[in-house]
């Protein structure tokens, strides 16, 4: 990874201050975001003026509700990569805590964005408030710009073609529908989950279908089923698969979910490696087997099903070629 991931915004390099930033949570990083994240970057290249985007971790509401997680649709890591992917120069991901959010409104904009960025623009959505109590608001923050020597670019909500506006959580409800291909029109891209592939019961290998095993989060709302999937190791090589998601009823009810993956064509070892699965299409739920043999004839039509959908995809963006064909 090349972009530049800063966490407070008070120790930004020198040659990152006046630049254009772009403001926001952006978990999923959807064309909404990228309406803001785009816009910034034309003023950045019109201004040369370096891009930075400004967001905070961990996501404010883990902080205000931790017994109920967000499941995150792009983790910071991955929000990272698809930032540079973008082309942005750096990411500040200012530390979020209950201390933090007790900033007035006026302090925010003096200690983050003018003393600690230099931000000569700042560009975000219509609705975004900030400070103790969400006091700053669009109105506030142009007022303050005008005081404060910089520039605010509001952006419009960003809605669909069907006239829907695109939110993170409509994203998250297609997943848990298994509704993976609506949620790449909305995300303008195919969804990636990255995680260590762990050692499993070696069960698909001993029946001639090795899987890289993941561990998701709990809070992850992926249907249980079966997809369509190009699978990315951490060298870069790609690879299409097919992956189950689920808890293997046929086999080990008792056990906790998993993502295993089959990669087609592929023999070498993946314990250990921090690897991506990408989201193709979902095929079918998951089914419980009355044994091995019926299970086994279902895997080989699984993977011809995918092995058929993989091979005519194009990418839906440049973002999705960067990131899923690249």
């Amino acid at each position: 990874m090349s972009i530049l991931r800063l966490s407070d915004p008070n120790h930004v390099p020198e040659h990152l201050k006046g630049a254009v930033v772009a403001i926001g949570n952006f978990d999923g990083v959807h064309r909404g975001h990228q309406a803001v994240l785009e816009r910034a970057l034309e003023a950045a290249r019109e201004a040369g003026k370096p891009s930075l985007v400004l967001t905070f971790e961990p996501h404010p509401r883990s902080v205000f509700v931790p017994d109920q997680p967000v499941d995150r649709l792009t983790p910071a890591a991955e929000k990272a990569l698809i930032l540079e992917a973008l082309g942005f120069d750096a990411v500040v991901e200012c530390t979020f805590t209950r201390e933090f959010s007790q900033l007035t409104a006026d302090n925010f904009v003096d200690q983050i964005l003018v003393a600690g960025l230099g931000a000569s623009r700042i560009v975000t959505g219509f609705d975004f408030h900030f400070g103790k109590n969400r006091q700053g608001g669009p109105a506030f923050l142009m007022d303050a710009g005008d005081r404060r020597g910089f520039h605010v670019t509001l952006v419009d909500a960003f809605r669909d073609e069907g006239g829907q506006a695109v939110s993170s959580s409509r994203i998250r409800e297609l997943f848990g529908d298994g509704k993976v291909v609506e949620a790449a029109g909305l995300l303008g891209y195919r969804h990636r989950i990255r995680a260590e592939v762990i050692a499993g019961k070696q069960l698909g290998r001993s029946i001639g279908f090795p899987t890289a095993n993941m561990v998701l989060p709990p809070e992850t709302h992926l249907k249980y089923g079966i997809y369509a999937v190009r699978f990315r190791r951490a060298d870069g090589t790609l690879y299409d698969g097919v992956a189950s998601f689920g808890r293997r009823p046929t086999v080990d009810i008792e056990g906790e979910p998993l993502l295993e993956t089959y990669v087609f064509d592929f023999a070498a070892s993946l314990y250990g490696e921090v690897c991506a699965v990408s989201f193709f299409g979902y095929l079918r739920g998951e089914e419980k087997f009355e044994g091995l043999e019926p299970m086994l004839q279902q895997i080989r039509r699984d993977e011809e099903e995918a092995r058929a959908l993989l091979k005519g995809v194009k990418p839906l963006s440049p973002l999705d070629q960067r990131i899923n064909f690249d």
